[in-house]
């Protein structure tokens, strides 16, 4: 059994919740930066996000693996364009090691509260096995992919026999000679349905909507191009800016309804030439302009169909019974399997519902979310001083890498640490009013995408809002990120006296240059006798 750690301290600089692919980022920038006084709290027992928990058969990413990386580092030997689940966990793991990030981490903690202290300026992190953490600063590196969705069905705890998740896939499950039914024809679904098909004695795809699907690039890397990646890096460099420029102009149909319609054709082009039967065909076509959902990637997804074994329905599920799944028509088929396709809780508002995160007084945030998760550039939300989030509302994409996303986002965040340090200040607030004008210009900006043009999707809350995508370009983001606008944010400093307990500076580590006064933050948030000034903003 794998040994980790699972103490906090009782004092560190910054708390980093998470460690996927944002929390580790925002480590080794921090230690980039010089700022070692770090912990990252993780909820399993390893590192790895949603590439850790996600293994269902034929799991991959839908974004190139020569850009699906961290641009700090130099991973040469790919095996393929668009790489598997265990590949990109290997490529996390060795990250991991290469920037000794893991004796910055506690596993197997959930946190469960995060109270900030306007007093000391300190944040107050708890799990629930009871354990608290002192704070500076406090980043959300959650993400929205790691609470899988189960469907509301009835009937479905009734089921006599196997359910599962596709992310929580059981690999001592032998699926061979099983009558399957699949539930969801979304990311997962199109990836590890053809994968199983050839081995159950039947399934049945319970599809809602459909989902629009374009070929996807398998070819393997060569020894050659893996040889030339390594050797001439600029190389590695350029082809990687070719996919990523490649990938960008993606966005442009978004808000040209002439450009979606030609990509639109192209793609009903390729279902006709997939699908034998018509009758199929015509039910594996989505009825909603392109790109309003995620556009899917596969070559095997409408092949599967041309299988006897393979079933499409399409007329929604009435009722699960113990053996079997009743339509909405009152047809039933047997089965003795359940795959839940059904993806996750991406609303903040539900897979945050029973944490305790409360910001200056009087701001609870699911109070404040109550019509919505909204941040400033998906990073900072008002009234939660020094608090940062990685793939915050609205920060999300769904033609490009969201790496390239998070390094901006964790440059901002270095830079507005930096600018507090310069200041000489103990928290940054940004203002309610830059907040909200940043929030009516991206739904402004949405209204004219074809996010709107009247499909449903993961991307919205029940009333519609688009609470996940960035309706820019990601340039546009890495803009807009590049510099903290100052006049956007209360700077506060508060003036106290020295405490008289010294036992919360003892905690801490070295932390070199890091920010100045954590120490005495944190001594003031420990000691008993501290006396407290009223905050004074500086400009």
């Amino acid at each position: 059994m794998k040994e980790f750690n699972s103490t906090l301290p009782r004092y560190t600089d910054t708390v980093i919740i998470g460690a996927g692919l944002g929390g580790i980022g925002m480590g080794i920038g921090l230690q980039k930066a010089g700022l070692s006084d770090y912990i990252i709290i993780e909820k399993s027992t390893e590192v790895g996000g949603t590439w850790r928990d996600n293994s269902y058969p034929g799991c991959a990413c839908d974004v190139q693996s020569h850009l699906y990386s961290y641009s700090f580092t130099d991973k040469s030997d790919w095996s393929k364009r668009y790489a598997p689940w265990n590949e990109i966990q290997d490529y996390i793991l060795g990250t991991v090691s290469e920037y000794n990030v893991r004796p910055n981490v506690r596993f197997g903690l959930e946190v469960n509260s995060a109270v900030f202290d306007e007093k000391s300026a300190t944040w107050t992190v708890g799990t629930m096995d009871g354990q608290t953490i002192q704070c500076r600063y406090f980043v959300l590196a959650t993400g929205p992919l790691h609470v899988p969705q189960f469907p509301k069905i009835k009937g479905l705890e009734s089921f006599k026999g196997k359910v599962m998740h596709s992310a929580q896939w059981d690999h001592n499950y032998d699926l061979r000679g099983k009558k399957v039914a699949s539930i969801g024809t979304g990311g997962s679904a199109i990836q590890y349905v053809p994968e199983i098909a050839p081995e159950v004695e039947h399934i049945d795809v319970y599809q809602r909507t459909a989902a629009w699907v374009i070929p996807r690039d398998e070819r393997p890397y060569s020894a050659a191009s893996k040889w030339i990646f390594k050797n001439i890096p600029s190389l590695r460099r350029l082809y990687r800016s070719r996919l990523y420029f490649t990938n960008e102009m993606r966005v442009w149909p978004i808000f040209n309804e002439t450009l979606a319609k030609g990509v639109e054709f192209l793609a009903k082009r390729f279902i006709n030439m997939q699908v034998k039967d018509p009758e199929t065909r015509a039910k594996l076509t989505p009825d909603y302009t392109i790109g309003c959902k995620r556009i899917l990637i596969s070559n095997k997804w409408y092949k599967t169909f041309n299988r006897k074994n393979v079933g499409l329905v399409t007329d929604g599920i009435q009722e699960i019974r113990e053996n079997s799944i009743v339509d909405k028509n009152g047809v039933e088929r047997e089965c003795d399997t359940i795959i839940l396709g059904t993806g996750f809780i991406v609303d903040p508002r539900g897979y945050m519902d029973k944490f305790n995160l409360k910001g200056l007084p009087g701001r609870d945030i699911l109070v404040d979310w109550k019509d919505g998760a909204e941040a400033y550039l998906g990073n900072t939300v008002t009234g939660y001083p020094n608090m940062f989030q990685l793939v915050g509302p609205n920060s999300g994409l769904g033609h490009n890498s969201i790496i390239f996303m998070i390094e901006a986002q964790i440059h901002y965040i270095l830079e507005s640490m930096k600018e507090a340090k310069t200041r000489g200040v103990d928290y940054l607030n940004v203002k309610k009013s830059a907040q909200d004008d940043f929030n009516n210009e991206i739904q402004e900006r949405i209204k004219g995408s074809v996010w709107t043009s009247g499909c449903s999707s993961w991307y919205q809350q029940d009333d519609g809002k688009n609470f996940v995508l960035w309706p820019y370009s990601t340039l546009a983001f890495w803009r807009r990120n590049k510099n903290v606008i100052t006049s956007h944010y209360d700077w506060v400093k508060i003036e106290a006296q020295p405490a008289s307990s010294n036992n919360a500076s003892a905690s801490k580590k070295d932390t070199g240059d890091a920010i100045s006064k954590a120490d005495s933050k944190a001594t003031s948030a420990k000691g008993s006798s501290a006396k407290t000034e009223n905050p004074e903003v500086i400009a």
